[in-house]
């Protein structure tokens, strides 16, 4: 008979180990868009990182962006980031540096040691540090003092040899204005260019505007300094730029404590220098330009520097001509009854051959956005909703991988470089060869920077759109009918109008949609 050995039954819970609760912590400094999308890559990375590891759970991805590092009280992420791990949401942290994480040694040390007495721990990704496994904080403190000084270090060092060529007259431009060129590391006049910059005071002191005197050079197809077209704004930065007299004023703008440009308005010195270069205009036509310029704007109520003295009106710049893309400018229409406001297109006003497009009167606009509004508070449910979804689901995954791709490779030919240079330093390379393989290198670094500012766009595009389309959304939901035109919504959410004949108007909005309104004579 066979032997049978009874196995008692085990009455414990059979308990599977449980998984290791991941979350990740990402931060940009500022709000521009390749750091946005920056930040998108990096969250991308993280998700796809924790969620390949079958030990670990992902939590989420806290985030904060266009904010310092310097202090974790400006952080809100951060700081729900410490309250989930003190509510026992998270085990562990993963995060890309020390420096991204914090910048404060005080607050690295004091925010790590919290986080350790509760059970929580940090794996820093660059310096490779898990704070689970540390024998002491030495390493931390002193990365993390590096990492807090940093930021403050380069920027002082930088600004102390800036000024520095400053007082003894050094200082290089890094970009010539239009009208000059570098040779051998002077200051030259381009005859060609001068002669645009000489027309360009000469047509001011005639009497005519910035817009009229860059249609004009548009309309002769005379090119910018970068090819690009003219506008009155590049007209205006040249006729108020004292370089064209020869001199130099340094220091016009600088940098805060926050990192941020300023203009320089007396809170820091300035540093003139006389004849720095060959002059293009005389000192006497640039006073009495700049004299006409300021007396124009007086004329108008508006003073130089405030943000309405290029865009006066809702509209300006802001109309264009489907027929042949031209702006609308602003007229005063009289009749034997009354006057009206009217935008008429610029192209039509100066050559009506070329363009059929006549003038739309303002308050037709207005009504015709007032229109437009209150349909989407009306039907915002099964308009904008729908949008929405559609949008947030396509998935710009590929190429925010492709970005870290291009990133890595950036990261390897700056490498290469240095390798080069290193070579050439110690005799091992011959200089001909040397100039060839570094050409290569520069040719592939331009490459790929400029494939990488493609993805940029598309991605940061899409998402530009996701994020206006919820903010229209959120105002059409919760607002009630508007009755009169509103210049604060108008600028929110439209992006331009397009004139598509003189009874149908269409607005562009800011989240990629352009809606058609039909107005009357």
């Amino acid at each position: 008979m066979r032997k049978v050995t009874k196995i008692k039954e085990n009455n414990g819970e059979h308990k599977l180990k449980s998984k290791l609760r991941v979350a990740a912590y990402a931060r940009v400094s500022t709000e521009n868009a390749d750091q946005l999308v920056s930040l998108e890559a990096q969250k991308h990375h993280y998700e796809a990182y924790i969620k390949a590891n079958s030990n670990w759970e992902f939590v989420g991805i806290y985030y904060d962006k266009g904010v310092s590092g310097t202090k974790k009280e400006k952080r809100t992420e951060l700081l729900r980031l410490i309250s989930d791990c003190e509510n026992r949401k998270i085990d562990f942290i993963i995060t890309k540096s020390i420096s991204r994480f914090a910048r404060n040694t005080t607050d690295c040390l004091e925010l790590v040691r919290k986080l350790t007495d509760i059970g929580v721990f940090i794996y820093f990704e660059k310096e490779n540090i898990n704070t689970q496994s540390m024998d002491s904080e030495l390493m931390l403190s002193i990365l993390s003092s590096l990492a807090e000084n940093e930021s403050v270090s380069i920027s002082e060092n930088n600004k102390w040899a800036i000024k520095r060529r400053f007082r003894n007259g050094t200082y290089k431009l890094s970009y010539p204005p239009y009208g000059y060129d570098y040779l051998d590391g002077e200051i030259v006049i381009n005859k060609k260019q001068a002669e645009v910059v000489k027309r360009i005071f000469a047509d001011a002191l005639s009497g005519k505007g910035s817009q009229r005197i860059a249609q004009e050079l548009n309309d002769e197809g005379v090119p910018t300094k970068r090819g690009g077209q003219w506008t009155g704004t590049t007209v205006r930065g040249i006729l108020c730029n004292e370089k064209y007299t020869g001199d130099l004023l340094l220091q016009k703008t600088y940098t805060d404590e926050t990192f941020k440009r300023r203009a320089n308005k007396g809170e820091l010195d300035q540093y003139f220098i006389e004849s720095h270069h060959e002059a293009i205009i005389s000192h006497a036509d640039f006073e009495a330009v700049n004299e006409a310029i300021e007396q124009r704007g007086k004329e108008k109520g508006i003073k130089k520097g405030n943000n309405k003295y290029l865009n006066r009106y809702p509209f300006s710049g802001k109309i264009i001509c489907d027929e042949c893309g031209s702006t609308f400018k602003r007229r005063i229409h009289s009749s034997k009854t009354n006057k009206y406001i009217a935008w008429c297109c610029s192209k039509h006003l100066s050559k009506i051959k070329e363009c059929s497009m006549i003038y739309i009167r303002e308050d037709r606009i207005h009504e015709a956005f007032i229109m437009m509004v209150n349909k989407l508070i009306f039907s915002h449910k099964v308009v904008l909703k729908p949008l929405l979804r559609n949008l947030k689901s396509i998935d710009y995954a590929d190429n925010l991988m492709k970005v870290q791709e291009i990133e890595s490779k950036i990261e390897e030919n700056t490498e290469r470089v240095k390798v080069l240079v290193n070579l050439m330093t110690k005799g091992y390379l011959e200089p001909a060869l040397f100039n060839t393989q570094k050409n290569e290198l520069r040719v592939e670094a331009e490459k790929l920077k400029e494939q990488k500012k493609a993805l940029y766009r598309s991605i940061n595009g899409g998402m530009n759109k996701v994020t206006e389309l919820q903010q229209l959304l959120k105002y059409a939901s919760k607002t009630d009918q508007i009755e009169r035109f509103n210049e604060e919504i108008f600028e929110q959410f439209v992006d331009r109008v397009i004139a598509f004949s003189p009874t149908e108007i269409g607005f562009e909005l800011k989240c990629g949609v352009t809606l058609k309104e039909r107005i009357e004579r």
